[in-house]
């Protein structure tokens, strides 16, 4: 192993030591000097330098010189987090990495493993759960119908969650915007990365939840969504004239679907020009809207970054005025081909483009449009075999994220960058609503600005499986807010698989139905009446676990853990459960096995402890009896909260609360219910309601009661209906309203 003592040079650029810029860099550099001499007096090698940045966090750099020129940290909240901190002796850390470079220049960190350590993360990766013995690039690709042998995929997330053999855990973070290959080992992880010497950021925990959580506080929580985002979603490329959306909202009510979204992808666009509408397709935006929100539906509207390069269209006029648009090596202005032909494309990485950026969502959300699709960002190009533009592109970047820089540096933060400006300009422009933004690509950290989903998947039972896999890497990576492409974006599939993805993929935190242009329709009836049976009992049973769904979003925007959670959660020192991706949790009290082989013929073994089996009493028709649908099971010791049946999320309040209780073996019961108006911003001064739910056994009697623990919203009065999950499968139920206790009477 080679130790250095010097940043390697960066291409182009002389190996200098930076010049100060203010007094915040010189301080940095007082600080990296006090700490050298502290390592130094404690024995330590002059080329490792170690700081404690917070309890269990540690920052580790290849050497002295290193960590003084390294480039700020994108994806922390607070960059100048990762800059503060005290030496650390060289018996203060449990996990110890390596420094070296390979024979490609590259600078690598290894990070030995003890024997037994499973390791996951790695962001959008397909395949697995368990990612021991894979390799992931960090390097946002436009990975249409990709494979299990894909490299790299449309976001980059540079983090690996290890539990080791007794359920302890750590992250690591390469702490680096450039392509990064990720070798997750048995015996190591290891980083190898491109242009400087990185940062490495150790967070030791106790288990994976705590690990999970100590990576949101420092990469930030995502924001509280609007309550409608968390409802099904439908999507096609692409829904359009106008008449086809109208007709599809129609075919949803009429048939009793549920669903929130309707989705308009690139061809409601004046020949695919970013923030036009087609006169001919789309003539009123505003009243189809208007139309939509009366009908209980939100809508989705695509906004790309490539600017079509036409004197007179006012986005490219603006953006030329500006000088907003991104650099060739030479100077001059990069152009390339994306769907309306020749682009220019914004410099995301300068302020005063994301400003302009901004500007353009104010006439565009005036046409009461609920929210916003940002695609094509990573950014993808056609016709070059690189699919991105040129690594040696110049983005003139603020001096906050490292100034300026070619594209080998930016290109992974591109995508990161465009959501932020989207999510700045669309909340001016709608100052008193929440903000909804999809992205394909974004970067370790974009969770504060958008959600995701997997990108474009295949409708074959492979990418069925990863619809699991994935949506758990990715909340394991810091982003709980993500989904596959129900039923599978490229290709047609078969309604065997349609209707098995229809039943899993309800129960995710982003549900969304899409397929691509040219394949067969993919509508919830688009199969008949049996898979179109199927379809409505999952919405419906996604519906009635709302309250639940949106007590785990509050949980992920306060704490970081995810809605949707590994099984071995559940007990992270069993080693039957590292490997488990045929099934998954929804918070910690609710497992979920659904059935996605052809054949439903995993064997799945529940993990230990008393979990039951439970339905809902909500007159789902014919729910027991489908058996495409997931077996669900309560964990005991839990109270899940529960509402009726809706067509959508604003369809009626709250006004029959039902509580499914499973008694541990004392006798007792908890949960908690997360309300607000669904909407707007008063929540965070304390217009939200947080109620806690206890149940206990004393003789044959159960009492459930309920307390506010935090907020001062008041919810309508209600019904409060309780279900009592028996270990033999029995139900016993209890009827009281709200604010009242509920006491029931075992009979045998």
């Amino acid at each position: 192993m080679t130790m250095l003592n010097q940043e390697k040079p960066m291409p182009g650029r002389p190996n200098a030591r930076r010049t100060p810029r203010c007094c915040g860099v010189f301080a940095r550099r007082v600080s990296v000097l006090s700490v050298l001499a502290l390592t130094m007096a404690s024995g330590l090698a002059e080329a490792q330098v170690a700081l404690r940045l917070d309890r269990g966090v540690q920052r580790f750099d290849h050497s002295a010189e290193a960590r003084e020129n390294a480039l700020p940290s994108i994806s922390f909240i607070e960059p100048e987090r990762r800059e503060r901190g005290e030496a650390v002796t060289e018996g203060g850390w449990a996990v110890r990495p390596e420094f070296s470079t390979d024979d490609d220049g590259r600078y690598v960190a290894r990070i030995p493993l003890q024997a037994g350590t499973s390791l996951y993360g790695t962001g959008e990766v397909p395949g697995q759960l368990l990612r021991n013995g894979r390799v992931t690039e960090t390097w946002n690709t436009d990975a249409y119908a990709y494979n299990n042998n894909s490299l790299s995929l449309y976001q980059s997330h540079p983090y690996v969650l290890a539990v080791r053999a007794d359920g302890t855990a750590f992250g690591v973070i390469a702490d680096t915007t450039y392509r990064c290959r990720i070798e997750t080992r048995d015996d190591a992880i290891v980083f190898a990365a491109e242009g400087r010497a990185f940062p490495l950021i150790v967070i030791d925990g106790a288990t994976p939840q705590e690990v999970t959580s100590k990576l949101a506080e420092l990469t930030g929580y995502m924001p509280m969504p609007p309550k409608w985002a968390i409802g099904y979603h439908q999507c096609r490329y692409s829904y359009y004239p106008e008449s086809v959306v109208r007709e599809l909202a129609e075919g949803f009510r009429k048939r009793n679907i549920p669903c929130d979204v309707i989705w308009m992808d690139i061809d409601y666009m004046d020949g695919f020009r970013t923030f036009t509408f087609s006169d001919e397709h789309f003539p009123d935006p505003k009243g189809l809207n208007d139309w939509l929100l009366s009908k209980g539906f939100h809508n989705v509207w695509m906004i790309n970054p490539g600017v079509k390069d036409e004197e007179g269209y006012f986005v490219r006029d603006q953006l030329v005025e500006g000088d907003h648009a991104v650099k060739r090596a030479d100077g001059s202005t990069f152009r390339g081909e994306v769907w309306p032909g020749p682009c220019l494309f914004p410099d995301f990485t300068r302020r005063e483009t994301r400003e302009w950026w901004a500007t353009l969502y104010q006439d565009f959300i005036a046409q009461n449009v609920t929210g916003v699709w940002n695609d094509m960002n990573e950014p993808a190009i056609f016709n070059v075999e690189s699919k991105t533009m040129p690594e040696d592109n110049v983005h003139r970047a603020d001096e906050a994220l490292g100034g300026e820089g070619n594209h080998q540096r930016y290109h992974n933060i591109y995508g990161m960058q465009m959501v932020s400006a989207s999510r700045d300009g669309i909340q001016a422009a709608a100052p008193d609503r929440r903000v909804f933004v999809l992205s394909r690509a974004n970067f370790l950290g974009g969770h504060r600005y958008a959600a995701t989903w997997s990108g474009d998947n295949v409708a074959d039972w492979d990418h069925l499986e990863w619809s699991v896999s994935m949506t758990l890497n990715l909340g394991l990576s810091g982003q709980p807010f993500n989904g596959p492409d129900i039923g599978g974006f490229a290709g047609n599939g078969t309604a065997e698989m349609f209707r098995r993805w229809m039943a899993v993929g309800a129960m995710m935190p982003f549900a969304r139905g899409h397929t691509g242009k040219g394949n067969i329709d993919k509508e919830p009836w688009s199969f008949g009446a049996e898979v179109e049976a199927t379809s409505r009992r999952a919405l419906e049973r996604r519906y009635v676990m709302l309250p639940y769904f949106y007590t785990l979003f509050r949980e992920a925007a306060t704490t970081g853990l995810p809605v949707m959670r590994p099984v071995f959660f559940a007990d992270p020192a069993d080693p039957a459960l590292r490997s488990e991706d045929d099934a998954f949790l929804l918070g910690s009290g609710v497992l979920v096995v659904p059935f996605m082989t052809p054949e439903a013929d995993r064997v799945f073994a529940l993990p230990k402890g008393d979990w039951r089996r439970f339905d809902f009493a909500h007159k789902i028709d014919g729910d027991s009896e489908d058996e495409y649908l997931p077996e669900m099971y309560l964990k005991a010791g839990s109270i899940l909260p529960t509402g009726p049946v809706k067509q959508y999320v604003g369809e009626r309040p709250l006004d029959e609360l039902t509580l499914i209780v499973a008694l541990d073996n004392n006798g007792r019961a908890s949960g908690t219910l997360y309300e607000d108006d669904g909407d707007g911003h008063a929540y965070r001064e304390g217009g939200f309601r947080l109620t806690e739910f206890r149940a206990s056994l004393v003789g044959d009697i159960v009492t459930v009661t309920s307390r506010v623990a935090e907020g001062d919203w008041a919810p309508a009065e209600r019904r409060v209906h309780v279900r009592i999950i028996h270990e033999d499968g029995r139900v016993t139920t209890g009827t009281e309203r709200s604010n009242r206790p509920i006491r029931i009477e075992l009979r045998d």
